[in-house]
């Protein structure tokens, strides 16, 4: 089985001459799937490069317009694969933008630390990014009746959206895949950033966090449990992250004295992968953390459905020292709107502390009866 992504009609969108169309996303979203598929439909002639084959090193080495010119001809659209693995990518696809008239570029990556590295101060002004994650309940909503997006839950928030899991039936299959891609994929990558070798260092980190998903962080603390500094905490989070495994969300403020601002809280992109981490695989019925795996899941599905919709909002989470909080508050213009999630039944109010502060701001709980107005 396989599902149309909503990435493609942003690529469609942004899609321009004298520009750099990035698409970034973690190991095994998809990338090389999307980008083949829009090919298939492209009219104007492209041509399309792996940049982990040595062989386009060797063609793109000479860096010079005669040779740039000669590779592509009349080639209208250039697509590279895997760009942050080609040496000095940023400085050579400046010099196509900048010299071969009309050419259009479309490069994927899946380090946002690589990518920015090579890329960012090349390309400041001529590039457009957009993100591929895995497969979101608004793109699998195409294809299932209610019914079905309601059997497939607990599956989804145990297994994630992985696109290769569609193919896998097998229960002990899925989990094994899964477990790859935290060990030989998004591990290894991470790895390998700046000769970093405390793998169980590494492990132990990303445990962490897994358990503690929907909480704040204190970088210290974690330091002391692991032996290693607040720095060194803090930077193994920053490479999570532009890996794409984990991301950040900080606290909402205006200034009031009882509301926490300096820690944050550190969501997965995907259930499957956070389950990977610690080797928890039991259904939704036989589990003590559901109200985790719910929240991890609300944030990273409404996360997709504002990228793929092109809705710019700030998020945040709100908590005060007298352990008032909501889940997720949203920013847009002058408007303010907090969601607070829950996966049973039980009643919950707007915390009275906000209401106080913040009497403009809408507010919702957000359960298994309505949870899909807000995902898709």
């Amino acid at each position: 089985m396989e599902i149309a992504r909503d990435c493609l009609a942003l690529i469609l969108k942004h899609l321009k001459p004298k520009k750099v169309l990035v698409i970034m996303g973690a190991r095994r979203v998809g990338k090389t799937k999307l980008i083949e598929n829009f090919l298939k439909e492209y009219t104007e002639k492209s041509m399309f490069l792996n940049g982990d084959d040595f062989d386009t090193h060797k063609l793109l080495e000479n860096q010079s317009i005669a040779n740039y010119r000669r590779i592509l001809g009349n080639c209208k659209l250039l697509v590279i694969d895997e760009a942050q693995e080609i040496p000095n990518i940023g400085k050579k696809l400046k010099l196509m933008v900048d010299t071969i008239a009309n050419l259009k570029i479309i490069i994927t990556g899946s380090s946002a630390f690589e990518i920015n590295n090579q890329i960012g101060e090349p390309l400041v002004g001529r590039m457009k990014t957009l993100y591929l994650y895995p497969l979101a309940q608004i793109e699998f909503s195409k294809y299932e009746n209610l019914i079905q997006i309601k059997g497939n839950l607990d599956d989804r928030l145990v297994f994630g959206g992985y696109p290769e899991l569609l193919n896998l039936e097998n229960r002990e299959d899925k989990i094994n895949y899964l477990k790859e891609i935290v060990n030989n994929q998004l591990l290894r990558d991470v790895l390998t950033f700046e000769g970093i070798k405390k793998r169980d260092k590494i492990i132990s980190l990303l445990q962490i966090i897994a358990f503690r998903v929907g909480s704040e962080i204190s970088l210290e603390g974690i330091g002391r449990e692991l032996q290693i500094s607040k720095n060194t905490v803090e930077k193994y989070l920053d490479l999570f992250s532009k890996v794409f495994i984990i991301y950040s969300v900080s606290g909402f403020s205006r200034n009031r004295d009882n509301e926490i601002t300096k820690m944050k809280k550190w969501y997965f992109f995907d259930n499957g992968i956070r389950n990977a981490v610690i080797n928890s695989f039991n259904q939704p019925n036989m589990r003590e953390d559901m109200g985790k795996l719910w929240e991890n899941y609300l944030n990273g599905e409404r996360i997709k459905k504002l990228h793929y919709q092109e809705t710019h909002k700030l998020e945040y989470f709100w908590r005060t020292h007298t352990k008032q909080e909501i889940d997720r508050l949203e920013e847009k213009g002058n408007h303010l709107a907090a969601y607070e999630y829950k996966w049973g039944k039980a009643i919950s109010k707007i915390p009275p502390e906000f209401k106080k502060s913040y009497p403009e701001a809408s507010f919702e709980i957000i359960n298994q009866e309505n949870y899909l107005d807000f995902i898709s």
